[in-house]
């Protein structure tokens, strides 16, 4: 396996390290709070006199900006530290959510301070997996990387229930204070207790080193990863409607199975996590998750056609089958990538995935329509089928 740090000697049994992981735990749960708590304010912005459209669209301006500024923050990373990016970007963030809960500016204005702040919070992204990558050494990494990862999770958790009780007794704007506030916490504490991880001594007069995008190894990472995305947002975008529409339960029902099997998910990226350490490899277990994840896409689809217990026993493996790649993906990138690259290798990383995310339900939803929802699970298997190919196993070895 590559080890990220060039011979750095990491202090790999210091418990600082621990520390520093749980920060960056918690500055991605601050940042996912914002970036995917705004979805459950929409009812607050409908009885506000906003359209389902013009909510919609609020919604999706934090993402639309952490879309466009995930590699430059990598790059900032690389440069400068992982401390002071991750305590500006998410500060920065904090500040602008703050001035949108004390304002309560037009839907315009609105959209372009969620913009801007999902530009900013984009900074956690990059920094946070690049100090978790440099303190932990390659037998650790996978373990370490599981954790961090679980804060997806943990910031819907925290947003589902802080922001619609907010919301309900207070309003949208008081809500929209949770975040700012929660981020301005963690931002601090960054600042105050994060330690950048060392880096190799560089020599006077060395030439910069080269980028690994060269080779077509980080590009195949990035496309695999981002065809691993499209059942994972199969799953997250219609079983809610589907569970609801074709099966009968009620959106309260579908809402609390979904929220548990979430809480499974959080848990398959640990154990993939502590797997990879155990066989030395990342993209071993994330192509041999590939293979089931589209096998687990193809058991959702026969279960539409058989019985609803299936069906449910389907999507709960769903659930945390096509989560459990994230962070073998993550990991791989800035190992493959190198020290001097890490951050803007793990920001296109991000970058890929989430603009799969961003297409996976609109263009799915087509092949939908009305009903077929079968023939969508169907199609959703044919991606991870196409990356156990593009995974490049071979180079991590070398």
């Amino acid at each position: 396996m590559v080890a990220m740090g060039g011979g750095v000697a990491l202090d790999t049994r210091s418990r600082r390290r621990w520390g520093i992981l749980a920060l960056g735990l918690a500055a991605q749960t601050a940042s996912c709070t914002f970036l995917y708590g705004i979805p459950f304010l929409v009812p607050e912005m409908r009885s506000g006199g906003l359209t389902l459209a013009q909510a919609g669209t609020i919604v999706a301006a934090p993402s639309i900006g952490l879309l466009f500024t995930l590699i430059a923050w990598g790059a900032a990373a690389d440069r400068f530290g992982e401390r002071v990016v991750m305590a500006l970007g998410l500060g920065s963030s904090s500040v602008l959510l703050l001035v949108t809960g004390l304002v309560q500016p037009s839907t315009g204005p609105l959209f372009a301070l969620f913009l801007l702040a999902g530009a900013l919070t984009a900074s956690v992204n990059a920094a946070s997996g690049r100090a978790v990558m440099g303190w932990f050494g390659p037998a650790e990494r996978g373990t370490a990387m599981g954790i961090r990862q679980t804060a997806q999770p943990l910031g819907v958790g925290v947003a589902a229930l802080a922001l619609p009780p907010l919301a309900q007794h207070w309003g949208f704007h008081a809500a929209v204070l949770f975040p700012a506030v929660f981020g301005m916490v963690v931002a601090v504490l960054v600042a105050w207790l994060v330690i950048d991880p060392p880096r190799p001594a560089k020599q006077a007069g060395a030439p910069k080193p080269a980028s690994p995008y060269r080779t077509p190894t980080l590009w195949r990472l990035h496309g695999a990863s981002a065809l691993l995305v499209v059942p994972q947002f199969a799953v997250s975008a219609f079983a809610p409607v589907y569970l609801v529409s074709s099966h009968g339960w009620s959106a309260l029902a579908a809402g609390w199975f979904l929220a548990a099997v979430q809480v499974l998910g959080a848990t398959g990226r640990l154990v993939s996590g502590w797997w990879s350490d155990r066989v030395g490899s990342r993209l071993r277990p994330m192509r041999q998750l590939a293979v089931a994840s589209a096998a687990v896409m193809l058991l959702v689809a026969a279960g539409d056609a058989s019985w609803t217990w299936v069906v449910l026993l389907a999507l709960a493996l769903a659930a945390v089958i096509t989560v459990a790649d994230n962070g073998l993906g993550f990991t791989a990138s800035a190992e493959l990538a190198g020290i001097d690259w890490a951050g803007r290798a793990m920001g296109a990383q991000n970058t890929a995935q989430n603009v799969a995310s961003s297409l996976t339900p609109p263009l799915l939803g087509l092949v939908i329509g009305d009903s077929r929802y079968a023939l969508a699970f169907c199609v959703a298997a044919v991606f991870p089928v196409l990356a156990i190919g593009l995974t490049p196993v071979r180079a991590e070895s070398r």
